[in-house]
């Protein structure tokens, strides 16, 4: 699941989701985090566990999914649904806990409004980005190039590839072919961790990743590409396409579209990050 769903806020504070059985199921460490502002949450629900639920031999009311953990790893997370978690939060005592329980009733059911209505995710992914500044032109684009990403994506899973690390290994490969580098390497010119890569693109950078993701599809429909190796050659193909488009645009404005700068740095920030031709 894209980051952009799989993570939601309360407070200024990061709660990781996943969609399981059709419904969400939420990270019970990072609730436990928002409700207690505690610096060691996992022993903090350590305790909760062996104090209010030791007896339950079976059917606990939490389960155990892989998460995204901070250093990038998919980790076993003690997960619950929305109905659960009302259950442990009364064995938290916590101020937040009245409002986080409006909050959870909240988000919880959005997944199910914006299934049955789509338009509605996208106007919620549209208001996020604005809250952070983004300007609507850029939100425009992001917004359609995650709609690029999802149909390669969905064409990948229909032809074979199927796990996360071959669809990472194809990213790499578009991108290698598109600009040079490697999502990673891409990470660490503009000095993130674990941000979002495409959240700090700017106009063009987006436009040619959409760009090579886009032509990639077509290719490996062109060619009906069927299993990994077969969409590896479709990715390098569509990525060197936008490599060469980039190129040649690079030479007519005179300078690199792969740069230092983020997205929304000030003319400061900026400044201090010389831009550098690859």
């Amino acid at each position: 699941m894209d980051r952009e769903k799989a993570l939601v806020v309360f407070e200024g504070k990061g709660i990781r989701r996943i969609w399981h059985e059709e419904e969400w199921y939420f990270s019970v460490v990072d609730i436990v985090a928002a409700l207690t502002d505690s610096p060691t949450p996992r022993q903090y629900w350590g305790k909760v566990k062996d104090r209010e639920f030791a007896s339950l031999e079976l059917s606990p009311i939490w389960v155990q999914l892989k998460l995204e953990s901070l250093d990038g790893k998919m980790r076993l997370t003690d997960c619950a649904n929305t109905k659960s978690l009302f259950r442990i939060i009364q064995s938290i005592p916590s101020k937040k806990a009245e409002p986080f329980k409006q909050w959870l009733a909240r988000v919880g059911y959005e997944r199910v409004e914006e299934i049955q209505n789509p338009e509605l995710a996208q106007q919620r992914m549209k208001e996020l980005y604005r809250s952070k500044g983004y300007s609507d032109d850029w939100i425009e684009k992001r917004v359609r190039g995650i709609a690029i990403r999802d149909e390669l994506t969905e064409e990948w899973q229909n032809r074979g590839v199927g796990t996360r690390v071959e669809y990472a290994i194809l990213t790499a490969e578009i991108s290698k072919a598109t600009f040079g580098i490697t999502p990673n390497e891409y990470r660490r010119l503009k000095g993130l961790k674990k941000e979002n890569l495409r959240d700090h693109m700017d106009d063009l950078e987006l436009i040619f990743t959409m760009l090579g993701e886009r032509v990639t599809t077509e290719i490996t429909r062109h060619r009906d590409s069927q299993g990994y190796p077969e969409c590896e050659d479709a990715a390098k193909d569509g990525g060197q396409v936008a490599g060469n488009a980039r190129k040649d645009a690079e030479k007519q404005i005179g300078r690199n579209i792969v740069s230092k700068e983020n997205y929304l740095q000030s003319p400061e920030e900026k400044a201090k990050k010389p831009k550098e031709i690859k």
